[in-house]
């Protein structure tokens, strides 16, 4: 008999086998079987009365009556008219490719057509059928079958190795249909699977008998036969939640395990102090914090207090205040004697909060300087770009622990840098980092210890993502904006269609800028690209050097128009930054370096070239640099797709609210759901096949209740070994550390 480990070229043959595995990397019995079907073919009704309704689908077996070669009308070729006689009825039906079939259907022959009834006037008929020859009376079929369409197809997966059909097969009432190459074809996967099922022994259930009646589960054995050959809707609803919930569950039991072991390591207590720097910066800090951003604060307070590592995502609308929150969390362990990093994706957003941070606290990170507060700390920058000089000083302050709050990109992650006692990592636009990268900086802890962690996201997470790819993290959400910022007004202009709405588009920035503030200007590339990185389409968009050019010389000639983008060199990069910020530029044309962080609150305009090539989360990234002061922002989606189609729809979309979450949502289904646990950026291999992740929460949901009870009472699953293989087979759990959002 077979069990579900064995190879396929074993049980198959190497024949059978090899294009499995070439095409679809299928070794095993479980890797063909979790092959699922996307879909179900129904077998036509058998022909019932005289006259079926337009759009039925049915199958008819009977004897060739008549099968004409006659010229189509409209254009070159020939159709084949074929009647056909069965029960005392005659079916016509209207073969398209007439030449290439008059020599299988013939006068006097038995065949078989399968097809969609179409009415004309006062007759029907079935237009291009599949078709199957049969063989004499008792319509069987030995050797290759002669047909075409499906139900060719279908015979071709009923044949056994003596070459004889199985005509069971072609009755079924729901034929599995899989994805498939010409080499490997659907029919094929129904072969090879009823071949494997029929020796499959029962297979061992991994999850417990009292789980699968808690949720009226089928049995795995059921499962995977019933998921390939149901006999009703229900089956087929049934096997697919079943497999669902294993689905689920896998991924849960990877995130349980590793909440299990963050849970079980040490942190520093760093409860909140009276007298430190945390109090000290609350007390000149120039406006309150909103209710949002204070009860999150009490929850990180909270967690810091323990001796159990924080593991929190700290998620929220653009412009939400999450620096601010974060900030007071990092003054909070430095009080304790601690030392904080904060890991930014570029260095432009890096240098921001390098900068942001070290206003807000003003003489509070002085810390070492002549006159500096008792209370102070320093805060140092660490970026790859930096001098010898600078950057041999920032490592200094590192390792003999005078910095308080280190801010840094990858480079923080090298080798040569140490910490003197690093209680707390903050990870900033978390989903632009990978597993290792998180878990190198947290590692750089005194042995014995785990930091605290904290990390955010200005990308909204619907709530079933957030499970199922950061579950390993409790999560906190900022819905609200800070008081007095408006909601951004955004339009979306068709460029080809309104050149005048363009045009006006510019003098908005002017009218803006004339009122003392400043403005975006965004485009999807540079400019200065080689030919080879240019893909086929890419000359059609405008590049931000050839922007800046245009504007600076044209429509906005009469204001202090900036270019910044990331193959700038590193200094010039913070020139631009800086005469942006302290508004000697009045309108920054850039590239989406400025997707995260930058913070300029004059800023009120941006205008989006291209807008059509950006993501939806991505404009609303962008959208968020704007209104971040007192003044209504206004955000422009130029494009030069016309209204009505798909593209254009997203873009109003887009227009048509701020609602972060709601835009995810949109996002991610137009993304497709392959790309929310991308390997790219998890280094994670996933095999979700069934599971949506936005459709089924409530799936999710038990699972993960399942999952983390299950861990807390066996960590490691020594105990449920059935578990561990389902969680193997679902995730290559040997590169996991977490699953995160592409």
């Amino acid at each position: 008999m077979v069990q579900l480990g064995d190879r396929l070229d074993h049980v198959l043959g190497r024949r059978a086998a090899d294009p499995l595995e070439t095409a679809f990397g299928l070794v095993t019995v479980e890797d063909l079987l979790r092959h699922y079907p996307f879909r179900y073919v129904t077998q036509g009704q058998e022909l019932a009365r005289k006259d079926p309704d337009d759009g039925e689908r049915i199958t008819v077996v009977g004897t060739v009556s008549k099968a004409d070669l006659v010229p189509m009308k409209a254009r070159k070729g020939h159709m084949l008219k074929v009647v056909l006689t069965c029960d005392g009825q005659n079916v016509s039906a209207t073969f398209f490719n007439g030449h290439k079939v008059r020599h299988n259907i013939t006068v006097g022959s038995r065949a078989m057509f399968s097809g969609t009834v179409k009415w004309f006037r006062t007759s029907w008929s079935l237009n291009h059928p599949g078709y199957l020859m049969l063989e004499g009376d008792e319509d069987d079929l030995v050797g290759r079958p002669h047909g075409g369409g499906e139900l060719a197809g279908m015979a071709r997966g009923a044949t056994d190795s003596s070459g004889a059909v199985n005509m069971s097969m072609l009755s079924l009432p729901f034929l599995p249909m899989y994805a498939a190459t010409r080499e490997v074809e659907s029919w094929t996967f129904l072969r090879c699977v009823r071949q494997v099922l029929d020796q499959l022994d029962p297979v061992e259930d991994p999850l417990p008998e009292t789980v699968r009646a808690e949720h009226a589960l089928m049995s795995l054995d059921d499962a995977l036969r019933v998921v390939h050959f149901p006999e009703s809707e229900d089956d087929i609803e049934n096997a697919r939640y079943r497999l669902r919930f294993d689905e689920a569950t896998a991924l849960q039991l990877v995130l349980a395990e590793r909440r299990h072991s963050v849970a079980v390591r040490t942190a520093p207590a760093c409860p909140r102090a009276t007298d430190g720097v945390a109090a000290a910066f609350d007390e000149v800090l120039p406006f309150e914090l909103t209710d949002g951003q204070k009860e999150v604060a009490e929850e990180i307070e909270s967690d810091l207090s323990r001796t159990r590592p924080m593991s929190r995502l700290l998620q929220g609308e653009v412009g939400s205040g999450k620096t601010i929150v974060a900030l007071r969390a990092m003054l909070q362990v430095v009080d304790a004697g601690l030392q904080c990093a904060l890991l930014a994706p570029t260095e432009v957003l890096a240098t921001q909060h390098h900068r942001s941070i070290t206003r807000q606290l003003g003489a509070l990170a002085t810390a070492g300087e002549l006159g500096a507060p008792d209370r102070a700390t320093r805060v140092v920058l660490l970026t790859g770009s930096m001098s010898t000089a600078a950057k041999r000083a920032a490592l200094l302050s590192i390792v003999t622990g005078d910095a308080g709050i280190v801010i840094g990109t990858h480079a923080l992650i090298q080798s040569t840098v140490s910490f003197f006692d690093l209680g707390m990592v903050v990870v900033d636009e978390q989903h632009r980092f990978g597993v290792e990268q998180r878990d190198a900086l947290r590692a750089k802890a005194r042995e014995g210890v785990s930091p605290h962690l904290l990390v955010m996201t200005a990308t909204p997470i619907p709530r079933t993502i957030a499970m199922t790819t950061l579950g390993d993290l409790e999560t906190s959400t900022l819905r609200e904006l800070p008081r007095g910022r408006a909601p951004i007004r955004t339009s979306v202009v068709p460029a080809q269609h309104r050149p005048a709405w363009v045009e006006r588009a510019w003098s908005r920035i002017s009218e803006e800028v004339a009122a003392g503030r400043q403005a975006y200007v965004v485009c999807s590339r540079i400019g200065d690209e080689k030919p080879e990185d240019l893909g086929k389409d890419t000359p059609d968009t405008a590049s931000a050097v050839d922007v800046y050019e245009s504007l600076s010389a044209g429509a906005l000639a009469n204001l202090r128009v900036g270019l910044l983008h990331g193959r700038l060199p590193t200094e010039e990069k913070d020139e631009v930054m800086s005469a942006f910020n302290d508004g000697d530029i009045d309108v920054l044309v850039c590239t989406t370096v400025v997707e995260v962080g930058v913070d300029v609150p004059n800023a009120t305009v941006m205008v989006i070239v291209d807008a059509d090539r950006f993501g939806v989360s991505q404009l609303h990234q962008l959208r968020g640099r704007i209104g971040r002061g007192g003044h209504q922002g206004l955000c422009i989606l130029l494009t030069e797709l016309a209204p009505g189609t798909p593209t254009y729809a997203r873009l109003d979309a887009v227009a048509a609210t701020t609602d972060g979450f709601e835009l995810a949502v949109l996002d991610l289904r137009q993304r497709r759901e392959g790309d929310v646990l991308g390997a790219a950026q998890s280094g994670t291999t996933t095999t979700l096949r069934l599971l949506s992740l936005l459709d089924h929460l409530d799936i999710i949901t038990a699972a993960q209740t399942f999952a983390r009870d299950v861990v807390d009472r066996d960590p490691g699953l020594v105990e449920h070994p059935g578990l561990a293989a389902m969680m193997r087979s679902a995730v290559d759990v040997t590169r996991v550390s977490y699953l995160d959002k592409s």
